[in-house]
């Protein structure tokens, strides 16, 4: 497993505001939307692309496009569902399929409650979105699920990261597939009740309010 955390200063920046306590849901939800465009530049860096000519307006050249099969962008409800406007935007023709798991919060561990996900995902390229690797059950659940399907290729994007979570999930991959996270910053530790410090909150609360 491969951890890259995004060393900018418009991610610092962004994420700064994002911690704060004052900054309200619609400022929220459009920094988490900017920020994570941010993170999936650094995220695709690696997508697979194959030859493709080109005719310009001068004469013809050999240019890359996306390889076959496309890649598949998976957010984590609900919260996931805040970033996926984001990674989208940097590749427009992914497919979307949607992963349901939250957190029991007597055992901490993951829970999954809805999947729309392809059956088979042999030689496809994943991308998780979760924007809080905490304890890494949820994270380490999802990524067993698309390997289950096939998947060899996984890049899960985070605006934030506990070094508990990463651990977790650097021990329950192995090399067992090519991992990568990408995060923003990994912060100090896990609090008591599980929760990311200094953090920026429940970030499904934050970008949605209180359900």
């Amino acid at each position: 497993m491969r951890l890259h955390v995004a060393d900018h200063p418009l991610v610092a920046h962004k994420l700064s505001v994002l911690r704060d306590e004052a900054t309200p849901s619609p400022i929220f939800r459009l920094l988490v939307d900017e920020l994570v465009t941010l993170l999936a530049y650094e995220a695709t860096r690696h997508v697979r692309v194959e030859p493709q000519e080109v005719r310009t307006p001068v004469t013809t050249t050999t240019g890359v496009k996306l390889s076959d099969p496309s890649p598949i962008v998976i957010p984590i409800l609900r919260a996931g569902l805040g970033m996926l406007d984001g990674m989208t935007r940097l590749l427009p023709t992914a497919e979307v399929g949607f992963l349901g798991l939250q957190r029991d919060e007597s055992t901490f561990e993951a829970v999954t409650y809805a999947n729309r996900l392809p059956d088979d995902l042999t030689g496809r390229q994943v991308f998780l979105l979760d924007p809080m690797l905490a304890t890494g059950a949820t994270l380490v659940a999802s990524i067993d699920y698309v390997l289950q399907r096939g998947a060899r290729d996984v890049t899960a994007v985070c605006l934030l990261a506990a070094p508990e979570g990463v651990q977790v999930v650097q021990d329950a991959v192995g090399d067992r597939a090519d991992v990568q996270i990408v995060v923003a910053a990994v912060d100090e530790r896990l609090n008591e009740k599980k929760y990311i410090v200094p953090g920026l909150g429940d970030a499904g609360d934050r970008l949605y309010g209180v359900v």
